[in-house]
């Protein structure tokens, strides 16, 4: 099985360079499965029934998300129904799902606690879940989209997993790393996929704006930057018997 995950999609910008590039790529690499971070899809904050259904019709399957998950409180009907879209499953009664199946695949959405909000222990949030899943019987992959700022933390995650999932592979900070490996036990780990949006931006946004905020201390509108995109991705294959991964590698493309 060959596994596609795209890091953080920015705004419109990022939404476009996933119709430009994904349809041909996954024709390239023969992808089976298409994961995409898209919870900054609306603006560069929050996603909308619109922007998920946008990248469904540019070819992901799967929508994982984050701490953005809610600021468009229009998608919360549809992450019970209706949308293949998670959010991260430690998130304390709220609404919506935190894994889903897709064609073979388990996709897992867990979020971080360090530098993030106030949200339920991912290790043991992740154990719950794996024994939910053993007992159901389901596949022998799973993907986990963990959605962190600590790079120790991700790291934290990719080593307590090892053995035990697929995949392990961090997004939020949209800056990707290039510790590709896959772990002794087999699962294959990056601890951040990056993002899919402006080149000449800070993590997305229009850099002058970030720039004011960051000299003024003042709060101001950060919109998403224009101009060419950066397609992050890291591209995984794994055995449909034993879920164990036999490759990773990074995806970089520029769209201009």
């Amino acid at each position: 099985m060959r596994i596609l995950m795209i890091g953080d999609v920015i705004g419109k910008p990022g939404r476009q360079a996933v119709r430009a590039v994904l349809p041909d790529l996954k024709r390239e690499k023969g992808i089976d499965v298409v994961i995409c971070n898209g919870e900054n899809t609306a603006g560069g904050f929050g996603i909308t029934l619109d922007t998920a259904s946008e990248l469904l019709e540019s070819g992901v399957d799967v929508l994982t998300s984050g701490n953005h998950i809610w600021d468009k409180k229009e998608i919360f009907p549809y992450l019970e129904e209706g949308l293949p879209l998670i959010r991260p499953a430690n998130y304390p009664d709220a609404p919506g799902r935190g894994y889903i199946h897709h064609a073979g695949v388990t996709v897992v959405n867990l979020m971080g606690r360090v530098f993030m909000g106030a949200v339920d222990c991912p290790f043991r949030a992740a154990d719950a879940l794996l024994e939910q899943l053993k007992a159901e019987g389901g596949s022998k992959i799973i993907i986990v989209d963990f959605h962190a700022e600590a790079t120790s933390e991700k790291q934290a995650m990719g080593w307590y997993l090892d053995g035990r999932v697929s995949g392990v592979f961090g997004t939020h900070t949209h800056v990707g790393t290039v510790d590709t490996r896959i772990l002794p036990k087999g699962t294959a780990y990056l601890t951040d996929v990056g993002m899919t949006g402006p080149t000449d931006s800070v993590i997305g946004s229009d850099k002058n704006a970030v720039l004011e905020r960051f000299l003024t201390s003042m709060p101001n509108r950060l919109p998403v930057a224009t101009g060419s995109c950066v397609f992050n991705a890291v591209l995984v294959d794994v055995d449909e018997e034993t879920g164990v991964a036999s490759l990773i590698e990074r995806i970089d493309r520029t769209v201009n």
